[in-house]
């Protein structure tokens, strides 16, 4: 680490082509060959992934390097999300971000923890001055973990531009071996409108896939007529790994023109949701399938690129047309997929009649669904087409609907509680009934005087829900009265059984304790080396509260010389 002489270093920014981002600029963040679990934007649930996941041989603690010179513009540590990660900044205007992270390089670490001392608080979110804590190419900033929402050991590395916007890595010469052709798992077509249809049904339907001996694909031949669109469930599989990952680019044609193309090189963390509007979201939910649409039907993403009519085609009677989907990985391996359609007007066997309720929502209106102690606020924009909600109140419960509809922003959900006594308003929250067996999963609670409240992006069933029961506390690797002179580590278990861990306290002799909160395991962790325990006897304190404020307390007296 280099502390700059001067108060910060100046940011130019260089405006590249969409095809011309430095190639030599960036090096590889860690020394072993670099192995993908994941792609740049792979269709994730909720989100398009950010960056490349890169494997760590299966175990953490491997090196991580600075991809170029800079400075430690943001450090963020959380149990959740990216975990322990840190921002580094670059002359040229891009940052990049190294997640998942075991620990930081000694410096850094010491410098998190002063300000994690400072606020008594895991959780920290700093930005370092600009230039006070600087690095060069390959200097080791950090070693590699599983830290946060990761579910094995690896690192998540991105490059964002000025505007905080990832942008595949590869774009900017990181290399990753790629010899074999995307794989196409299943085809899907729509009719669009009452009066298009395929195969003489105006239902989506799954097309079969024929595969060909040089891995692309012929489907079946379909007839059809009017406006009609695809959706395609695509991976790619890049060498020395398993892993099915997301591809580059998919484009379309229509006898010959090009129709739709997709460009999976940069997005915006505010679009990254709307891949529930690019996805077939209802065959999601109901079937763990992910296929996404080579149609824009009024979807916002930017990623979309030289699309005629939509994506839609239109099939006129008598005709007879070939529909082509191109799907590429960055090294360019490419699948093809033929579809052969014969325009045939016929008479439809198969419908859907659309199911109506008394509540009818305009997606442009801001709407109010009221009934017994229940309301829910729908605001403008919510959706992105009109369509009947179910909605039903029994009780203490809310059915608003199945959660087969993507939102593009929170609903907020309201149930009155003034009917129940002041000691019962305290242990009353929200929860979303999920699963067959309606497990109560608790969504984030507010309290306005007699009025509960949550906000949520997800449709489906909510209750009225009580939490009596206080966190558990167990030690972990020692116990009351032990002398534990030759630990390095401190554990306890902390467990909450339904509304959830909201906050935690440790001290030992009065004095606050850093604990790191692992939720996958329920980990409490403290690090002898911080150097706060310092006498002979320590009493430990540790304070659990749940998100209704039940709270347990474990008091244990240890020795240490």
């Amino acid at each position: 680490m280099r502390i700059l002489l001067i108060p910060i270093i100046i940011i130019y920014s260089i405006s590249y082509g969409q095809n011309n981002y430095p190639q030599d600029y960036f090096k590889d963040p860690l020394e072993i060959p670099l192995i993908l679990s994941g792609t740049f934007a792979e269709l994730r649930s909720n989100h398009f992934h950010s960056g490349l996941d890169i494997k760590t041989q299966n175990r953490p603690g491997l090196n991580v390097l600075v991809a170029a010179d800079g400075f430690v513009s943001r450090i963020k540590v959380s149990p959740w999300g990216y975990g322990k990660a840190l921002y580094v900044k670059h002359s040229n205007g891009y940052t990049t971000v190294y997640a998942h992270l075991q620990n930081f390089n000694p410096e850094i670490e010491a410098y998190v923890k002063k300000q994690q001392y400072k606020e008594e608080s895991y959780d920290i979110d700093v930005f370092p001055e600009a230039g006070k804590i600087v690095y060069n190419q390959g200097d080791i900033i950090a070693y590699s973990g599983n830290t946060g929402g990761s579910g094995g050991p690896h690192l998540h590395f991105e490059i964002r531009d000025k505007e905080e916007k990832p942008i595949n890595p590869m774009l900017f010469g990181i290399d990753i071996k790629d010899s074999a052709k995307p794989i196409v798992g299943s085809l899907y077509v729509y009719p669009i409108g009452d009066d298009s249809y395929v195969n003489k049904s105006n239902v989506k339907q799954k097309v079969r896939l024929i595969p060909l001996q040089n891995g692309d694909y012929v489907a079946e031949n379909i007839e059809a007529l009017g406006k009609i669109g695809f959706a395609i469930n695509t991976t790619d599989r890049l060498d020395l790994a398993a892993n099915e990952n997301g591809v580059y680019k998919v484009e379309t044609f229509f006898n010959g023109n090009p129709n739709f193309q997709i460009d999976f090189k940069k997005f915006s963390f505010d679009e990254s949701s709307h891949i529930n509007r690019l996805i077939d979201y209802e065959l999601f939910k109901n079937d763990k399938e992910r296929v996404q649409k080579l149609f824009n039907d009024n979807n916002p993403l930017s990623l979309f690129q030289s699309i005629v009519n939509d994506g839609f085609v239109v099939i006129p009677d008598s005709t007879n047309s070939i529909y082509k989907i191109k799907i590429s990985d960055f090294k360019n391996n490419e699948t093809w997929v033929t579809v052969n359609i014969k325009g045939r007007k016929s008479e439809i066997v198969k419908t859907i009649k659309e199911q109506t309720t008394p509540y009818y929502i305009y997606a442009d209106q801001t709407t109010n669904l009221k009934e017994g102690n229940i309301s829910v606020d729908l605001f403008s924009d919510t959706f992105y087409e009109n369509f009947y909600i179910d909605f039903k109140v029994s009780n203490d419960t809310l059915y608003l609907h199945k959660n087969i509809i993507p939102l593009k922003k929170s609903i907020k959900i309201n149930f009155d509680i003034s009917k129940y006594s002041d000691a019962d308003k305290n242990k009353l929250y929200i929860a979303e009934l999920v699963g067959y067996k309606n497990y109560p999963s608790y969504s984030f609670t507010k309290r306005s005087n007699n009025t509960l409240y949550t906000l949520t992006k997800t449709l489906g069933t909510y209750a009225l829900t009580t939490d009596y029961i206080s966190p558990t506390i167990t030690p972990d690797n020692f116990k009351d009265k032990q002398w534990l002179s030759n630990f390095r580590y401190l554990k306890i278990k902390i467990s909450d059984e339904l509304s959830g861990i909201s906050s935690y306290r440790a001290t030992v002799n009065g004095k606050w304790i850093l604990m790191e909160y692992e939720y996958k395991n329920n980990t409490l962790t403290f690090d002898f080396n911080d150097g706060i325990v310092t006498d002979t006897k320590n009493n430990l304190k540790v304070i659990v509260t749940d998100n209704v404020g039940n709270s347990s307390t474990f008091e244990a007296v240890f020795y240490r010389k």
